[in-house]
């Protein structure tokens, strides 16, 4: 991965970070919330995060052989989101495997690009500690769906907050790093 364009676009993971933060406190202040409302966040959550990778896997075409990671992480985010705002009726459920199956795929991917950074930057272990917290999250929502919608928005806001801070501190960090790796020392031409 080009260490450059993930410093230039740190802010989509502050941005990604601060959604997953808003979540989560939504979540916690409100937990016996309808499972419409818990569609509509998901299913809005979901979305935003495809998207931010859609634009991402966009920008890395044919700079990265890596841009089709971000791809199937962006569809993935999209469609679940979109499934998700079309599908109102779900059942909590149907609801729960949803974002299991989200959460691994997603968390997936972000270990898969962690991995990739460690040898081109410092810090690198946040982006697989999110991933890692999204795949603990897919893992146990599939191992015990049977406690209900209200532990499912305990711990899909849990998850979302936690990740949420995890996305903003290496959003933070990369700002930090572009300002002490100015462009001519920190980059030559491959």
């Amino acid at each position: 991965m080009n260490i450059e364009w993930i410093a230039r676009h740190w802010w989509a993971l502050v941005l990604r970070g601060m959604a997953g933060v808003i979540f989560g406190v939504i979540a916690f202040i409100s937990p016996a919330i309808s499972l419409a409302a818990l569609v509509i966040l998901f299913g809005a959550y979901a979305f935003i995060d495809g998207v931010f990778s859609l634009v991402a896997a966009a920008r890395r075409h044919g700079t990265s052989d890596h841009w089709w990671a971000l791809l199937l992480e962006g569809v993935t985010g999209v469609a679940a989101g979109i499934l998700t705002l079309l599908w109102p009726g779900i059942t909590a459920l149907a609801l729960l495997y949803l974002v299991a199956a989200w959460a691994l795929v997603t968390g997936a991917f972000e270990i898969a690009a962690a991995i990739r950074l460690r040898k081109v930057m410092e810090h690198e272990w946040l982006l697989g500690l999110s991933g890692a917290l999204s795949v603990a999250l897919g893992i146990i929502l599939f191992l015990f769906p049977g406690p209900g919608l209200l532990v499912l928005v305990l711990w899909t806001g849990a998850y979302a907050f936690v990740s949420g801070i995890v996305l903003i501190v290496l959003g933070v960090r990369l700002h930090s790093w572009t300002r002490s790796h100015p462009r001519h020392e920190a980059y030559s031409p491959a």
